[in-house]
């Protein structure tokens, strides 16, 4: 399941400019940031763990009342279990498909940690891909392409052919650094096969994404709306080549259009929606917020095939997965006060890197969890869309997402990617195989920062990368 809340990502919507301690272009000199910070060893605040082991990604927080742990282990049970086609002798846990991507949620999160994109050979399990034509429906999300609805499934139960296979190729780009040092960047290519129902439509526009980890979501669902909006500027008025902006989705529960805050571009309104959506798109596991099996009219067989339920995931059950989803704690940084991880804060600081990637936001209230409400954070993020070039862009809208725009993704729990999740693997396609390949990804907003990367010195690289590798 893609609950989602890199970088890619999550340096996805890196607009770092460091110049060997000179400003970027078009920011105001920054003060010194080589230093620590009050609360910084804590990004979660209260909510912050010691855990920083294989399972830090997947504790609950640390302020959660052992009163309150009976529901975080019902919902943790529900994201961990394996789900079952119907009928089925486990009636609680029977539904899976017609037509699905994993079996579970923790099949595309592992430990709850981020995914990436399949070897060679291997089965596409924690990157799926989004499929939609040009234009939009109603309140401004995308068209479904019209025989394989907006996602790829590449499994399905017995009575029901599977959609089709995906693999992804890769070249090598080369480049250097100005010092002389080289690098190669990983290019994908997408390749579709064994399509079960037909071509797709000619227009279609295809969107592969990995899955984001779960931690940390419930704080950044508690950040205020209004925080958000006041740092919106997306007409670039100050004129320092960053331009964020909200999204604007639909809300099911409200009826209405309100702030986009989780989701690669940030198309999903609050948890519960992240939640339901990926039950039924991924798990095709329905719920009163997303009742409909994700069968098309070509589909007859899909349509056909027995049911777990109406819905398959009732409203207790999905409010005690929304309850789990809020309340995983962030793990606390480590080498927050060594010299090389404070130089490289700084040259993050003096490069503008921080006017995207926020480092402190405050908490606000938020109905039913106390735990998030009033805590001070260290996400660095700032939740807004921003244009990261062509290299980056998929050409999908989704509401007031652009086809290269996408989410600033925070960068806390960076350096616990490979301990938790086994892989470095960032950027929404996890075309990057490191850090740095995922900077030298970024254009548009950040393509003179990407530049600027590639003239700093070799001690500088370290310092940024070894501040990257401490969040």
């Amino acid at each position: 399941m893609r609950a989602g809340a890199l970088l890619s990502l999550w340096l996805m919507g890196l607009a770092c400019q460091p110049g060997n301690g000179s400003p970027a272009p078009g920011f105001p000199p920054e003060p010194d940031h080589g230093f620590v910070e009050p609360g910084e060893e804590a990004p979660g605040g209260a909510t912050s763990v010691a855990d920083t082991g294989p399972d830090a990604f997947s504790q609950p927080a640390g302020n959660l009342s052992l009163a309150r742990r009976s529901e975080f282990l019902v919902g943790e049970a529900f994201f961990e279990a394996d789900w079952f086609p119907a009928p089925s002798a486990r009636t609680d846990r029977d539904g899976l498909g017609p037509l699905f991507h994993a079996v579970s949620c923790l099949a595309c999160h592992p430990r709850g940690g981020r995914g990436a994109p399949p070897g060679p050979g291997a089965p596409a399990l924690s990157l799926l891909v989004r499929l939609s034509l040009p234009g939009t429906k109603p309140w401004g999300a995308p068209v479904p392409e019209p025989t394989y609805g907006d996602q790829l499934q590449p499994l399905a139960v017995a009575s029901v052919a599977p959609e089709g296979r995906v693999e992804v190729r890769t070249t090598e780009q080369p480049g250097t650094f100005e010092d002389g040092e080289a690098y190669a960047l990983q290019v994908p290519e997408l390749v579709l096969s064994g399509l079960a129902y037909g071509p797709l439509h000619p227009e279609t526009r295809l969107s592969p994404r990995v899955a984001q980890p779960m931690f940390g979501l419930g704080l950044l669902a508690a950040v205020p709306e209004e925080t958000v909006r006041a740092w919106e500027d997306p007409d670039d008025a100050d004129g320092d080549g960053i331009s964020g902006r909200a999204n604007r989705v639909w809300s099911a529960r409200q009826g209405q259009t309100v702030l986009g805050r989780f989701g690669w571009k940030a198309n999903q309104p609050d948890l519960e929606h992240q939640n339901a959506g990926a039950l039924a798109g991924d798990l095709g596991i329905t719920s009163p917020l997303s009742p409909a099996e994700p069968c098309t009219l070509s589909q007859a067989e899909c349509h056909a095939a027995p049911s777990g339920g109406v819905p398959e995931l009732d409203a207790r059950k999905l409010a005690a997965l929304t309850f789990y989803t809020h309340l995983i704690g962030v793990p606390a940084r480590q080498a927050v006060d060594r010299p090389e991880v404070l130089k490289g804060k700084d040259v993050f600081h003096r490069a503008g890197c921080a006017r995207c990637h926020r480092p402190r936001l405050e908490t606000g209230p938020l109905e039913g969890y106390p735990e998030l409400s009033g805590q001070t954070l260290w996400p660095y993020t700032d939740l807004l869309l921003h244009d990261l070039g062509e290299a980056l862009a998929d050409g999908r809208e989704d509401f007031l997402a652009s086809g290269r725009e996408w989410r600033t993704p925070p960068l806390w729990g960076l350096g616990r990617t490979q301990q938790v999740s086994g892989h470095t693997r960032l950027l929404h396609d996890g075309r990057a195989r490191s850090v740095m390949e995922a900077i030298l990804w970024h254009g548009g907003e950040a393509e003179g920062s990407r530049e600027r990367v590639r003239r700093l010195s070799q001690e500088d690289r370290r310092a940024l990368l070894a501040f990257l590798a401490s969040l």
